[in-house]
Parts: C-alpha cells; structure tokens; sequence
C-alpha cells in the first residue's frame, strides 16, 4: 500500500528547513538579479543674469521766484525704480542743461553762468526698492547769481536741470 502524503498535513522539519532556506535564497538573489551598467560624461547649461532697466531721478522740490540776492534753494526727489529688483544707487549729480528764456524776455542773454549749483554731487548709497517715488536724493542747492551787470534777459526764464545717477 503507498502512503500519500496530504498536502495539508504538517511537514517534516527537514522540509521546512528547505522551504525557509528557498524563501530566503529568493530575496537575497532577487536583490541581485537587477544589473546596471554604469559610464561617465559631461553636459552643458546655461543661466542668465538680468540687466537693469532705467531708473530714474524725479525733483520733488520746486524752485521758483530766483532773483538776484536771493538765497539758495534746495533740490531734492526720489527715485521712480522700474526695474525688476531693488537697485543701488550710489550717487546723484545735478547740473544746468540750459536755460529757457521767457517768451518776450528783454534783449540780453541769460545761460547757465546766470545760476550756480552748490552741492552737486549728492551722495545716496542706497538699494532704491522697486516702484515709484522710492528712495530719497537731497543735498544740492540752486541760486541766481547776482552780477554787476543788467540781467533782465533772465526775467521768467526756466533753469532746465539735469540729472544723472552713478
């Protein structure tokens, strides 16, 4: 008679040794079984920096009723900042560009010689932040000049001011 062995019945310890070193040979081995080649080599890329857009001084104060004698009046503005980030402004410099004369003005010249700045140079040294009338210059003054000779020629005329940022 042949003894057959019912799959539900319990196994022998040597089985089961077998059955646990297989289990544990297939996890050990199984790790293994994924291969890679391995190799060097070299790419490129790129960033990009940006620029800066103008930035540009704005006059707050207003300079009127310049006669001879009179005394020096101050200039003074911020900053309209259109670029992307703050930008650092080291200094302001104010200058005469020309000089308007009024529409009838008497015969005669008037120019810049007319006027003097005082002050020019105005130290900022300061990031000026994004956006408008931000930041502050000051520090430069303006007068007419006061000549031994006839200067009706600068009745009403507008001093035209420049300014440039360094």
């Amino acid at each position: 008679m042949s003894a057959v062995q019912n799959e539900n019945a319990p196994k022998s310890g040597r089985a089961k040794k077998i059955l646990w070193l297989t289990a544990g040979l297939v996890l050990v081995g199984g790790g293994a079984a994924f291969a890679y080649w391995t190799a060097g080599g070299s790419g490129t890329g790129s960033a990009a920096t940006g620029t800066t857009s103008v930035i540009e001084p704005v006059q707050t104060t207003t300079v009127t009723d310049m006669h001879p004698g009179d005394t020096a009046q101050a200039l003074s503005g911020n900053f309209t900042n259109g670029d992307d980030g703050p930008v650092y402004v080291s200094t302001v410099t104010a200058s005469i560009s020309s000089v308007t004369p009024a529409a009838g003005a008497a015969a005669g010249t008037c120019g810049p010689s007319d006027y003097s700045l005082d002050g020019a140079v105005m130290t900022v040294a300061a990031e000026v932040p994004v956006g408008f009338r931000q930041g502050a210059w000051s520090g430069a003054t303006i007068k007419f000049n006061d000549k031994p000779s006839n200067q009706d020629a600068c009745k009403g005329a507008i001093v035209n001011l420049a300014y440039t940022i360094d």
